[in-house]
């Protein structure tokens, strides 16, 4: 295992953790601390696999803009914890069910193809050739996206 593979199992494990420790936390201030967690390392695994830009655009706007909202939100609604620690049984059966399902459909996907072990290359998008990319070809995309973030910004 080179030091690549481990950083990457390392930053993984660091989202999977946060993340399910983000879904489980009764506190939603918590919870938006743990998924803050989980957006840092999302963007250190974007940068780690070679897009700085998407780090970037992961660190503002998710970790920054958005959970900042929610924040706000939940300060303002004033919700509190649940006295109760773990979520009753009837709503952890249908989650069971489906991680199963996921993960027998996983290892048939995996064992099935010949090709799964092989190492991936690495794949370096630099932020101007990206720009480039994205205005020159899916320009009315990026319009329509700023518009409807305009809107929701009156809206707001």
């Amino acid at each position: 295992m080179t030091i690549h593979s481990f950083i990457f199992y390392i930053l993984a494990l660091m989202i999977l953790l946060s993340t399910g420790i983000a879904v489980t936390r009764r506190n939603m201030v918590h919870a938006v601390i743990y998924l803050v967690v989980s957006f840092f390392g999302s963007a250190l695994l974007f940068y780690f696999l070679g897009a700085p830009l998407l780090a970037a655009l992961e660190v503002i706007i998710y970790a920054g803009a958005i959970m900042v909202l929610f924040l706000f939100i939940i300060m303002m609604i004033r919700v509190g914890a649940s006295p109760e620690r773990m979520f009753p049984a009837l709503q952890w059966l249908p989650a069971a069910g489906i991680t199963i399902v996921y993960l027998v459909v996983f290892a048939a996907a995996t064992a099935a193809d010949p090709h799964s072990g092989a190492m991936l290359g690495f794949a370096v998008a630099q932020p101007a050739v990206f720009g480039h990319f994205l205005f020159q070809r899916h320009w009315l995309s990026v319009e329509i996206v700023s518009y409807i973030l305009l809107v929701a910004l009156i809206g707001a």
